[in-house]
C-alpha cells in the first residue's frame, strides 16, 4: 500500500474516533469516590502524597498523616467552588496556650492559639469551631481532580483496582475481533495475497498463544518466568551500586533529588550490555538462539536465517541481531530481508528492555518484576508474531534454506575485551537515547507550541477541549495520535475509557520513539489516569519494540554496512518494516488482552 493511499484512511480514522468519543460530564457528576494524591502539597491543608479524600454526595473525609478530618462539602457549578465545612478540633491544629477559668460555678478549659480561642471543655463536653474552607476546581474529569486556593494546588487522582487474570467470554471475543482486524489489514497490504501460507499464519498465531496462556494461566511455568524475569530486577540493583561509586548517594536518592533519568535508567543499558557480550563470548547466548529458533523452525516452516535473526532479536538489537547471520544478508530475497527487518522493529535489546523495567516499575521491586515479566513475554512473543507478519506482507515464493547456521566469529580474543567492547557498545546506545530523547522531546514542544498557535486562531483548541471532556485542552501531538489511533486500541480490546490513552501512547511510540512513549504511560501510570489494569499491560506489550521512523535509517544504515548490495532493498522496505513492526506489538498485545 502506497503511503499516499493511506492520508484518505487516516481521514477515515479520525472521523470515526471523533464521533466514538463522548464527551465526559463535569464537576459534581464525577466528585463522589475515593481520590488519592499523588503529590505532597502544604497549604492550608497538609497533605502527602497517598493520603486518600473520600467524597459521598455530601460528606467527605481526609485521611492525610493519620489524622482523620471530616465533614460536609458543596459544590457551585456555577463558579466550581469547593467548599469544606467541619469542626476544627484541638487534635487538628497546634495550640500554643490553656487557660482555666470558672464562669458560673462552672469550670472550663480554654486552648488558645495566637491568641484566638480554638476549642474549650467543660461539663457538657468538647466545643469545636466551625471551619469553611472554599477552593476552586481547577480540573475535574473520571480521573483526577484538582483544585486550589490562594496557598496551593492540590492534585488527586482515582484509580479502578482490576484484579490481572480475568478472562471472560467479553475479552475473548473482543480479542477474537483484534486479531480478524490486524489480519487484515496485513492481508490488504499483502504483495501477494494468493502466495500467503494460511497453515504458517496458524501455527505462529497458536505459537503466541500458547505461550501466553503458559505464562499467564499456568502456575508452574508462572513461577519459572517470575524467576527469569527476577534477574532483571537483580540487574537493576547491581547497576544501582555500580552508579552509586560514580554518582553518589545524593544524586542517586529519589526520595529526595527526584527521578532523574540519566542517573536512574541509562546506567542499566551499559551494564546489560556487557552483561550480554559476557554471555555473547562464553557462547551462552548462541546456544539461547539457537534452542528457540529450533522450536520455531518447527512450528513455522522458513529459512534458518530468518529464524536465527529474528530469536537473537529477543536479546540483541536491530543492528547487533543480523551480525549472527551476516553472510547470509548478501544473498537474501525481499521476503527475508523484511522479516529480519521487521523483527528489528518488532522486539527489544535486552539493555532497553532492563531500562523499561527500571523506568516503569520505579523503586517498587513487586512493580519491577511485574513489568519485567511482562516485557520479557513480550519480547519472545514478538518473534513468532514477526514471522508471521513479514510473511504475509511478501510471502515468501523461492525455495528456503532451513539448515541453522550461526556466526561463530567472537565480540572479543578475551573475556576482558569482551567486557570492554560490550561497554563501549552499551555507551554509544545510552548516549544516542539521550541524544534522542532530547532533541524528540523538544521537538514535540515546539511543534505542540505551533499547533496551539493554529488551535487558537481556528477555535479548535475550545472544540477539542469539548469533545475530549478537558482530557485535551488544545490541539497538539498527543491529540492528533490520540484519536486515529484509539479505533485500533478499541478494536484490540482496550476499554473505552482508556483508548484515547492508548492510542496517543501508540501514535507517540511510532512517530517519536518508544522511550518517549513509556515516559509517557509511567506519568499516566502515576496520575491513575487508567480506568483498567488491563489497558496497563496491553500498552506495555504495544509499546515494545523499535517500531518507529527513526529505525528505519537505523537499519539502513546498520545492515546495509553488512550487505551494501541491499541498500536499495532496505530504503524500499522501510516503511512497510515500520509498518510490520508495530503491528507484531499490537498482536502480542492483543493475545495477551484476551486472557486478562
Amino acid at each position: 500500500m502506497k503511503l499516499k493511499r493511506l492520508i484518505p484512511l487516516f481521514g477515515v480514522l479520525m472521523v470515526l474516533a471523533l464521533s466514538s468519543c463522548q464527551k465526559r460530564e463535569d464537576v459534581a457528576s464525577e466528585l463522589p469516590k475515593k481520590w488519592t494524591a499523588w503529590q505532597a502539597v502544604t497549604g492550608s491543608l497538609t497533605i502527602s502524597e497517598g493520603d486518600t479524600l473520600q467524597l459521598t454526595k455530601t460528606r467527605f473525609e481526609l485521611i492525610a498523616k493519620g489524622v482523620r478530618l471530616n465533614g460536609d462539602y458543596t459544590i457551585n457549578k456555577a463558579d466550581s467552588t469547593l467548599s469544606f465545612t467541619y469542626d476544627l478540633k484541638p487534635l487538628l491544629t497546634q495550640i500554643d496556650s490553656v487557660a482555666y477559668v470558672v464562669k458560673n460555678n462552672h469550670p472550663e478549659v480554654l486552648y488558645y492559639k495566637n491568641g484566638h480561642e480554638i476549642t474549650r471543655v467543660d461539663e457538657k463536653g468538647l466545643h469545636s469551631e466551625r471551619v469553611v474552607k472554599q477552593f476552586k476546581v481547577k480540573k475535574s474529569t473520571t480521573e483526577s481532580l484538582v483544585f486550589s486556593d490562594d496557598k496551593a494546588t492540590y492534585s488527586f487522582g482515582y484509580k479502578v483496582q482490576i484484579k490481572e487474570g480475568n478472562m471472560s467470554l467479553k475479552s475473548l471475543l473482543r480479542g477474537l475481533i483484534g486479531i480478524l482486524v490486524l489480519t487484515g489489514i496485513l492481508f490488504l497490504m499483502s504483495s501477494n495475497r494468493k502466495a500467503i501460507n494460511w497453515k504458517l499464519v496458524v501455527g505462529g498465531i497458536l505459537f503466541q498463544l500458547v505461550f501466553a496462556v503458559l505464562v499467564l494461566k499456568v502456575p508452574l511455568v508462572a513461577s519459572i518466568f517470575d524467576y527469569i524475569s527476577n534477574f532483571f530486577v537483580e540487574v537493576l540493583d547491581f547497576t544501582k551500586r555500580g552508579a552509586l561509586f560514580v554518582f553518589g548517594d545524593k544524586l542517586m536518592d529519589t526520595s529526595s533529588m527526584g527521578f532523574i533519568f540519566a542517573f536512574q535508567i541509562l546506567p542499566t543499558i551499559l551494564f546489560f550490555s556487557a552483561l550480554t557480550s559476557i554471555f555473547y563470548y562464553l557462547g551462552i547466548l548462541q546456544k539461547i538462539v539457537y534452542g528457540l529458533s529450533w522450536l520455531m523452525g518447527k512450528v513455522m516452516k522458513m529459512s534458518g536465517a530468518e529464524n536465527l535473526s529474528t530469536s537473537a532479536n529477543i536479546f540483541l538489537g536491530q543492528t547487533e541481531a543480523p551480525l549472527m547471520i551476516k553472510h547470509f544478508l548478501p544473498k537474501m530475497n525481499r521476503s527475508e530481508m523484511l522479516c529480519i527487518m521487521v523483527g528489528g522493529m518488532a522486539n527489544t535489546a535486552g539493555g532497553v528492555l532492563a531500562a523499561y523495567v527500571g523506568f516503569l516499575g520505579g523503586d517498587d521491586p513487586s512493580q519491577q518484576l511485574f513489568f519485567a515479566k511482562h516485557l520479557l513475554a513480550a519480547s519472545i512473543m514478538s518473534a513468532p508474531a514477526t514471522i508471521v507478519i513479514s510473511k504475509m506482507l511478501i510471502p515468501q515464493t523461492e525455495p528456503i534454506d532451513e539448515k541453522l547456521e550461526l556466526n561463530e566469529e567472537k565480540l572479543g580474543t578475551n573475556l576482558l575485551e569482551a567486557i570492554s567492547n560490550g561497554t563501549q557498545d552499551g555507551l554509544k546506545l545510552a548516549v544516542n537515547v539521550a541524544a534522542m530523547l532530547i532533541v524528540f522531546i523538544a521537538l514535540t514542544y515546539m511543534v505542540n507550541r505551533m499547533l496551539y498557535t493554529v488551535g487558537s486562531w481556528t477555535s479548535l483548541n475550545a472544540w477539542l477541549a469539548g469533545i475530549s471532556g478537558g482530557q485535551y485542552k488544545e490541539l497538539s501531538l498527543q491529540a492528533l495520535f490520540a484519536y486515529p489511533c484509539s479505533i485500533i486500541a478499541y478494536a484490540m480490546g482496550v476499554c473505552k475509557e482508556d483508548m484515547l490513552y492508548v492510542g496517543q501512547l501508540l501514535g507517540e511510540k511510532t512517530v517519536i520513539n518508544e522511550f518517549n512513549a513509556y515516559i509517557s504511560m509511567g506519568g499516566m501510570k502515576a496520575q491513575n489516569v487508567f480506568h483498567e489494569q488491563k489497558s496497563v499491560i496491553m500498552s506495555t506489550y504495544i509499546l515494545s519494540g523499535f517500531a518507529n521512523f527513526a529505525s528505519i535509517g537505523i537499519q539502513i544504515g546498520g545492515i546495509g554496512a553488512l550487505a551494501p548490495n541491499k541498500r536499495s532493498m532496505l530504503s524500499e522496505l522501510g516503511i512497510k518494516a515500520l509498518i510490520g513492526g508495530t503491528i507484531a506489538s499490537l498482536f502480542t498485545a492483543t493475545l495477551v488482552g484476551m486472557l486478562i
